[in-house]
């Protein structure tokens, strides 16, 4: 039997412990994280289509449109015929979406700290800037930027 290590694991392992941190710190605001995700990105896109959220997101029109009805459900966005295409809608968010979004930065942020207490700071901008080069490598982007700037609080994509 083989008791071999594979680097990768060690990642997605890390990104699992993580993102129950961050499950667990998002309850507190009665959101998922992927969730707080499509409404971060709706901020940057606003307004978007489900195919362009599907798009960022690398998901199918479906899976967007069962993340979009939940969110709809919930009064975190809305949705309007596009008046250019009118089998087209947009989705825009609402003011209870937009001021939910100060709480998932908050808990991302808690998550970044986590990070570099675990780490230290120059370690945990070594593995964000490692993982973002991965990122950007196998074709991902943050949903919402473009290729050349940053994220609108100032950090690289």
């Amino acid at each position: 039997m083989s008791l071999k290590a594979y680097s990768m694991h060690y990642l997605l392992h890390a990104a699992d412990l993580l993102e129950d941190r961050l499950r667990r710190r998002l309850a507190e605001a009665d959101i998922q994280p992927r969730q707080a995700r499509v409404l971060d990105a709706l901020d940057r896109m606003e307004p978007a289509s489900q195919i362009a959220l599907a798009r960022a997101f690398d998901v199918t029109p479906a899976s967007m449109s069962t993340m979009t009805a939940r969110l709809l459900d919930r009064k975190l966005i809305t949705r309007e015929t596009h008046p250019e295409a009118a089998r087209s809608n947009l989705l825009r968010l609402t003011p209870r979406g937009r001021d939910l979004l100060a709480e998932i930065h908050a808990a991302w942020t808690d998550m970044d700290r986590l990070i570099e207490t675990e780490l230290g700071a120059n370690k945990a901008a070594s593995l964000a800037e490692l993982t973002r080069q991965l990122r950007d490598s196998l074709g991902g982007r943050a949903p919402g930027a473009d290729e050349e700037s940053p994220l609108p609080n100032g950090t690289p994509r």
